[in-house]
């Protein structure tokens, strides 16, 4: 299993583990020039819930698998939020 492989099934892991709705992983390995390899879309229920998500799997995979995001955008508003791991892009409503 490749390091992106792994990352992606402990990021749905933790999703799954903290209640994420309707998680769904997109294998974009075979298109070519693609800028990840992975994406991850999922739901939460609230604001609080979408931050709640997006500190979790921050904090597992950084426990776990010693990986830390390039760049989190939309955390303010809690609305939306996008995790960038570069080969792994997680996008949460």
């Amino acid at each position: 299993m490749s390091g992106a492989e792994k990352l992606v099934e402990q990021i749905i892991e933790t999703l799954n583990k903290n209640k994420g709705v309707n998680i769904v992983k997109i294998d974009l390995r075979r298109i070519e020039n693609c800028f990840c390899s992975f994406f991850v879309i999922c739901h939460g229920t609230s604001g609080t819930h979408i931050a709640g998500l997006t500190d979790a799997v921050e904090e597992k995979v950084r426990e776990d698998l010693d990986e830390r995001p390039f760049h989190i955008e939309g955390l303010n508003a809690a609305q939306w939020v996008v995790v960038d791991y570069g080969e792994i892009v997680v996008h949460i409503f």
